[in-house]
């Protein structure tokens, strides 16, 4: 048993969201098998309430509260330090104090990096030294920037091509330094070791996973939805820029030719935080809920589940999550890339708007292949995307194999 030190940039429960999911699930598997000594911030007051149920899996735990809006002026101190903007947003002197005592008084073993942003802690700290860095990228933020700068005009388009360029050297640093890292994909990985080639020997994917008991269909889910309608269902946190793009492109480019055929559809937008761009879309035939107790019900009673994202990092969680309780999903080729299916079997994938429109009639006029694309998504859920499988990729790092 090691004592780690586990840092997030969020704190990792409810898994309500993809990184938390990740997080929340990679703080599980540590927490079976060792001490943990977590330091994270809370960014929303809602999770004040789930501090008690994160702390019964954890050693010793610091939480710093951060405000979004007070931490992004507090970031653009980059401007001035010529560092990426992240950097500063996730800064508290408090959670250094503590990660500096807890590396000298708790006997740490290894530190688990959750998030390039959080390596700022323990980076150069002389108590570090000789104690084993892991760090869990999850994703090429620093690419995700750059596409953010192809997709908004200046001066936003300059902000972000700035804030790729100066993460990505940050990431650099952060590889070289690090024991071994990690990307959620085989794509991502080597996405970064086209940026950072040196680290070739230390870079690694580990996979997401699902919680394929929780996300059965077996479970008895009463259907939110109307019985003479017929639901088409997004899910995600809607105060994400990619999601806001993709459901705002689905109502304006994709929903009304179907309405033409199928009058009875309706679009469920289903998720916290929706942005003033996502609530203008609610109407007749488009709903927006808002945070919902339980995003299964929403997914278990749809006719389909849609992710028609344009701008994808990483893994999808929804998708993933949709395949796992058995109904059928239609994703953009950039979020079918990386999961390890087969499109036409156990998902089905659409590029243009057209495709959406052709492949979701096909589905919407043969219920038999829906259902067989929805049976088809879970087993390949079951055979491939286990959490305990998936994860222990860390733990021979842990046990000191480097």
């Amino acid at each position: 048993m090691a004592n780690i030190l586990y840092l997030v940039h969020r704190l990792p429960y409810p898994p309500n969201k993809g990184d938390k999911v990740r997080s929340y699930h990679l703080l599980k598997h540590l927490a079976a098998a060792h001490r943990v000594y977590l330091g994270t911030f809370i960014d929303d007051p809602q999770d004040e309430g789930f501090v008690d149920r994160v702390a019964e899996l954890c050693a010793g735990m610091h939480i710093a509260h951060l405000s979004p809006p007070l931490a992004k002026l507090r970031s653009l101190a980059g401007l001035l330090t010529h560092e990426a903007l992240t950097l500063p947003y996730y800064r508290d002197k408090a959670l250094q104090a503590w990660v500096g005592w807890t590396l000298r008084e708790a006997k740490i073993d290894a530190v688990v990096v959750f998030s390039s942003a959080m390596a700022q802690y323990v980076l150069g700290a002389e108590a570090v030294q000789g104690v084993r860095m892991l760090v869990d990228f999850v994703d090429v933020d620093s690419a995700k920037w750059s596409q953010y700068a192809a997709n908004h005009r200046w001066p936003l388009s300059w902000l972000y091509r700035r804030e790729g360029g100066r993460l990505l050297d940050f990431e650099r640093r952060v590889a070289r330094q690090a024991d071994q890292s990690f990307f959620v994909t085989d794509e991502e990985t080597a996405l970064f070791l086209r940026f950072a080639p040196e680290c070739a020997e230390c870079v690694h994917p580990m996979n997401n996973g699902v919680d394929a008991e929780f996300f059965s269909p077996e479970h008895p889910l009463p259907s939110p939805y109307g019985a003479d309608e017929r639901a088409l269902v997004f899910t995600g946190a809607m105060d994400y820029w990619p999601n806001i793009d993709a459901v705002s492109w689905f109502v304006a480019e994709i929903l009304p030719s179907l309405l033409e055929r199928h009058p009875t559809l309706r679009f469920y937008i289903a998720g916290r935080s929706p942005d003033p761009a996502v609530r203008a879309l609610a109407g007749e035939h488009v709903v927006v809920t808002g945070t919902v107790p339980d995003v299964r019900p929403y997914l278990r009673h749809a006719a389909l589940a849609v992710a028609p994202l344009r701008l994808a990092r990483g893994i999808q969680n929804k998708v993933l999550e949709a395949m796992a309780i058995g109904v059928p999903v239609l994703a953009s080729r950039e979020c079918a890339a990386p999961i390890d299916a087969e499109a036409g079997r156990d998902f089905l994938i659409a590029g243009s708007a057209d495709e959406y429109r052709e492949q979701i009639d096909s589905l919407l006029a043969d219920p038999a292949l829906a259902a067989s694309i929805g049976r088809a998504g879970r087993q390949r859920v079951l055979a491939r995307y286990s959490w305990e499988a998936n994860l222990a990729v860390i733990d021979r790092y842990l046990d000191g194999e480097l």
